[in-house]
C-alpha cells in the first residue's frame, strides 16, 4: 500500500502524522487489551507473524501501481480473524515500516497517510465484527457472507483513505486516478473472502492451535 509520492506534500503532510498518532494510540488501547487477554509474549509472538506475513504481501505477492496508489493482497480481514486485532495492526505498521526502511525508502515521508490507510479500517473492521458476528460463533465457522462483508469493508475503508489523501493533496483533478485505482482496488474483494475461509478451514482441521498463544482466543470460541 503506497500512496504516491508527491501526491500530499509541504505543509498539508502534517495531517498524516495526526492521523497515525491517533491510529498508533487506539493500537496501544487493543495491544493492553490482548496482553491481559493472553500475555505480552503471545502479543509479541503474533505481531511478529503479522508483520512477517504482511511483508511477504507487500514484497512477494504481485502488486502493481494503479492511479494514485498500488493494488495489493493485504488480507487484513485474514490477519484480523486469526491474529486479532492488535497484533494485525502492530504487524501492517511493521512491515509497513521495514519495506520502507529497507526496500522503499522513497515512500517513508508518506508513512502516516500509509499506516493510517491501513490501520483505520481494520479498526472499523473490528467494530463491523462484534455487530456481525454473535457472540457464541467462533471464527472458523464463520460462513461465506460474513467473510465477503468483513472483506468488502475492510478494502471499502482503504479505498476512502487513498481516495481523502488524493483529494486533499490535489482535489478534484486527482478523480479520473481515484477512480482506476477503486475499480482496481476493489477486485480484491474477489479473492480475499476465499482466503479467509481457506485460511480458517485450515485452522479448524489444526486442533493443536486451540488453546494456543499463537492465534486470537475468538478463533475456536
Amino acid at each position: 500500500m503506497h500512496i504516491e509520492p508527491g501526491l500530499v506534500d509541504g505543509t498539508k503532510i502534517a495531517l498524516s502524522y495526526a492521523t497515525a498518532a491517533a491510529a498508533g494510540t487506539y493500537t496501544l488501547k487493543t495491544a493492553y487489551e490482548a496482553i491481559r487477554a493472553q500475555g505480552v509474549g503471545s502479543l509479541v509472538a503474533r505481531s511478529a507473524i503479522a508483520a512477517a506475513a504482511v511483508f511477504t504481501f507487500f514484497e512477494v505477492l504481485p502488486h502493481m501501481p494503479v492511479g494514485v496508489s498500488e493494488v495489493h493482497l493485504i488480507l487484513g480481514s485474514t490477519l484480523f480473524l486469526i491474529l486479532g486485532a492488535a497484533p494485525a495492526a502492530i504487524g501492517l505498521a511493521l512491515g509497513l515500516l521495514i519495506q520502507g526502511v529497507f526496500f522503499a525508502p522513497f515512500d517513508l515521508p508518506q508513512y502516516g497517510m500509509n499506516v493510517t490507510t491501513l490501520l483505520v479500517p481494520l479498526f472499523g473492521l473490528q467494530v463491523l465484527a462484534k455487530r456481525l458476528i454473535a457472540p457464541g460463533t467462533a471464527y472458523v465457522d464463520l460462513r461465506y457472507g460474513q467473510a465477503l462483508a468483513l472483506s468488502t469493508a475492510y478494502q471499502g475503508g482503504i479505498v476512502a483513505w487513498v481516495a481523502f489523501w488524493a483529494l486533499y493533496g490535489q482535489g478534484f483533478a486527482a478523480a479520473s486516478s481515484i477512480a482506476t485505482f477503486g475499480v482496481a482496488y476493489m477486485s480484491v474483494i474477489l479473492i480475499e473472502p476465499l482466503v479467509d475461509l481457506a485460511v480458517l478451514a485450515v485452522a479448524k482441521r489444526i486442533r493443536g492451535l486451540q488453546g494456543s498463544v499463537l492465534v486470537t482466543p475468538r478463533l475456536f470460541a
